[in-house]
């Protein structure tokens, strides 16, 4: 099967939406299906506004359309609503095409948070842009039931996974975080205001706050929280020793619709605190997280909770599963002639 994926976030961006299309297009090469994937990279782009390493790629319809058009996809996924999942939109409106989408992020929260926006005013984008689509895909029930609210009633379920081979709770720690005065409280993600990172480490709790990742809200909160260790971007093994070398994952953000570092975490023996938002309380359970109103007696809570159950119930969340999720959403375009 010919699958064309257009999005907007791509490497050399980190964050959940790159990782779960890099983890899905990888297992759908492993099966034999020929991907296509559509992204900044391939295109003249400037920086985004307010967060310079998210490039908005300066290509219209008709570019996009061409390429599509090349590759004769049998299957097309809009990944985001920026510039290239709106011109792949109105391609595929234009032919009367069939496509997908996904709800990857809580975009209105996000603009909200970066502008001051009313976040209503951004929903009126979004119900627009995936109202045409066959389905709308999504990581969790409760963001189902937030774009269900919103008048997007026509949603699939697209679960996320966790590379297993890395992230066990079996392996070498980080002796450097490990030496630090416990307990050591770890938060792993974007550095940036929409993750809410005052709250972790304005926090009144005991130990040591760690911070691995990068973003604009990088500087700022290291002039404001010096007593917190901030060490820059991991990634594979050296992120896994992180996470396992900690005693409690910290979660603050309240506007992620699923938190790919949660399921991390846990699979690394690490239980989690977190606020009672979408994404914590989809993915957490008594055993493997602590989900609080307040922020101190979530991470306390956690602090009290065995790692062994946090590893094991990890196991359910798999990319192959998630891949056979993509695909049984996809809308077949069929014989439809395909035309730049």
């Amino acid at each position: 099967m010919r699958i064309a994926i257009v999005t907007d976030a791509w490497a050399p961006q980190v964050n959940g939406v790159v990782r779960t299309l890099e983890a899905t297009r990888a297992h759908l090469l492993a099966a034999g299906h020929d991907v296509l994937v559509v992204a900044p990279d391939a295109f003249a782009s400037l920086p985004c506004p307010t967060y310079p390493e998210i490039r908005l790629a300066l290509a219209g319809r008709s570019a996009v359309g061409r390429r599509l058009a090349a590759f004769a996809p049998h299957a097309i996924h809009i990944a985001t609503e920026g510039p290239l999942g709106l011109a792949a939109r109105r391609w595929c409106g234009a032919r009367a095409l069939p496509f997908t989408t996904a709800y990857h992020t809580q975009f209105p929260d996000y603009v909200s948070a970066r502008t001051g926006m009313d976040p209503e005013w951004v929903w009126r984008y979004v119900r627009w842009f995936h109202a045409a689509a066959e389905a709308v895909l999504v990581s969790t029930p409760t963001i189902a039931d937030t774009l269900h609210r919103h008048g997007l009633p026509h949603t699939r379920l697209w679960g996320r996974g966790v590379d297993l081979d890395c992230f066990t709770p079996d392996g070498p720690i980080d002796p450097a975080i490990r030496a630090l005065p416990g307990p050591v409280l770890l938060y792993v993600g974007r550095v940036a205001v929409e993750k809410n990172l005052e709250a972790f480490l304005s926090a009144p709790a005991a130990g040591s706050k760690v911070v691995i990742g990068d973003g604009p809200a990088l500087a700022p909160l290291q002039q404001r929280f010096p007593a917190a260790h901030f060490l820059g971007r991991r990634s594979g093994d050296a992120l896994a020793a992180a996470y396992r070398s900690a005693d409690a994952f910290v979660f603050p953000s309240r506007t992620d619709t699923f938190g790919l570092v949660m399921i991390e975490a846990i699979a690394c023996g690490t239980p989690v605190a977190a606020f009672p938002v979408p994404g914590p309380v989809d993915v957490l359970t008594p055993a493997t997280g602590a989900i609080h109103a307040d922020m101190t007696r979530a991470i306390a809570s956690a602090l009290t909770l065995d790692r062994h159950p946090c590893a094991h119930a990890a196991q359910r969340f798999t990319w192959t599963a998630s891949t056979e999720q993509f695909l049984a959403a996809l809308q077949p375009i069929g014989s439809t002639r395909l035309a730049a």
